[in-house]
């Protein structure tokens, strides 16, 4: 994918400084090549020639880096590559950036290019005005654009706690650009430090305040992203149960994943009178805020039915059919109840077009067929039988959403081939713990971190283990 240009860097800007020298393609981490022997005054057109040559190279070399930036997903990912690219422009080999948007919202929060945390952690025991990022994000004199510091210890009136950091990390010099656009209005600073005194030369000064307009707004979709991405997983964690019940004879454990925009999938474990226990997963069509709040509203009313009539999940599901139709008919969702009595070791499972539930033990590890049937709201009228699943002790249950089976990215076939592969799978030592076993099971089908990742599709794994 080819990044959008910078501004002004698709044309020449008579404004902008004839090159000096000519900016050879630089890689993250290198330092731009040394400026080729000055041309012969007696060549005809030498020096456009020069200039030309000097802007192709500068070009080239902010697209590459651009590109790269546009190829990161993530914010953590996009400021190291900042990083890196800043540092080859600017000649520097260590640096930081500190994130603090100016609208106070975060995240807050400062990254090292060759500086540990602890590095860091020295720097932040200098005062921010004594500190060229510190003046920018402070909003102090001189912090309205980028700050050159040649040599920090031949300044009149040098910080002593900064000339000891300074001296602690190795650095003599720095050159700092404020991460501010029009659009995106201030997010932080980043700095570049110079083991000797230095600084950049004029041609490097604009091509890095180029990148670094370039990066603002780049990282400023990000921190959108990120926010969102916060928000909705807050909000779908209110939505759901804090914690597990304790209930004697069963063990409870859960893995919840959900995507930037937020999902509709749900999970529930609810005690109910005589020892019982109400089991539930489900997914409402759609994602984001709405499918959140409707995964909450109807998670609510499952609860309610389950306290009333939960020994009759068929009864349960077709009021929670009822009242999907009723109150929110645009939608559909699937779900799948079991009434749960662990002194029995059985539970009564009915299903709403939801993948079936799969018992994992020493000797078996096989789906549960619940009666198929179409999701709630798809029918005039929903009704299908009740399955009974009688366990042994020791055995596992495992309930989950259709996510789990969506991110793998395979067939259906093959998606629950690999789901019951990674539950027969399971190591005879970890079978005792419900956490291991859907920790196994989850890194198992969503290998190379499929299981954290970015995606479109909510994962809920409920591990049920019969004592």
């Amino acid at each position: 994918m080819n990044a959008p240009h910078p501004p002004k860097v698709a044309g020449i800007d008579s404004t902008v400084p004839s090159p000096a020298h000519t900016v050879a393609s630089v890689t993250p981490g290198s330092s731009p090549a040394a400026p080729p022997p000055p041309a012969s005054p007696d060549a005809p057109g030498a020096l456009l020639q020069d200039r030309l040559a000097g802007w192709v190279s500068d070009l080239t070399t902010l697209h590459e880096l651009t590109e790269r930036l546009a190829r990161t997903g993530t914010l953590a990912d996009a400021v190291q590559e900042v990083l890196r690219a800043g540092a080859a422009l600017v000649g520097a080999r260590r640096g930081l950036l500190v994130l603090e948007p100016a609208d106070g919202l975060g995240p807050d929060g400062s990254t090292g290019l060759g500086l540990t945390r602890a590095d860091l952690g020295h720097l932040e025991t200098v005062d921010r005005g004594a500190l060229s990022y510190g003046r920018i994000l402070e909003g102090l004199p001189g912090g309205e654009g980028g700050i050159a510091e040649p040599d920090l210890f031949a300044e009149e009136g040098f910080d002593p706690r900064h000339r000891e950091v300074a001296a602690r990390l190795g650095y003599a010099a720095s050159y700092t650009l404020p991460l501010r656009s029009d659009t995106a209005g201030r997010l932080g600073a980043a700095a570049w430090l110079y083991d000797e005194p230095a600084e950049p030369r004029e041609r490097q000064r604009h091509l890095a305040g180029l990148y670094v307009r370039y990066a603002t707004e780049h990282l400023a979709r990000l921190l959108a992203v990120e926010r969102t991405r916060e928000r909705m997983a807050t909000l779908a964690r209110e939505l759901l149960p804090a914690r597990l019940p304790r209930v004697p004879g069963v063990r409870l454990a859960v893995r919840h994943r959900t995507g930037p925009r937020g999902g509709g999938d749900w999970y529930d474990a609810l005690p109910l009178p005589d020892a019982a226990l109400g089991l539930s997963v489900g997914s409402v069509t759609g994602g984001g805020p709405s499918a959140v709040a409707a995964m909450g509203r109807l998670r609510a009313s499952l609860r309610a039915y389950a306290v009333m009539e939960g020994e009759d999940p068929v009864a349960v599901l077709s009021d929670l059919e009822l009242l999907l139709r009723l109150t929110e008919p645009a939608r559909s969702a699937t779900a799948l109840f079991g009434y749960c009595e662990p002194a029995l070791r059985r539970i009564t499972l009915a299903g709403a077009g939801h993948s079936p539930p799969l018992l994992v033990g020493e000797r078996r590890t096989r789906f549960v067929e619940t009666s198929v049937s179409a999701p709630l709201g798809m029918l005039a009228c929903w009704e299908a039988p009740s399955v009974e699943l009688q366990a042994a002790a020791g055995e596992t249950v495992l309930l989950y959403t259709d996510g789990l089976l969506h991110r793998t990215g395979d067939p259906a076939d093959r998606a629950f081939a690999r789901l019951h592969a990674a539950a027969a799978g399971v190591p005879r030592a970890a079978r005792h713990d419900p956490d291991a076993v859907a920790d196994h099971v989850l890194r198992t089908v969503l290998p190379d971190g499929l299981d954290t990742a970015d995606s479109e599709e909510d994962v809920v794994l409920l591990a049920v283990r019969f004592e």
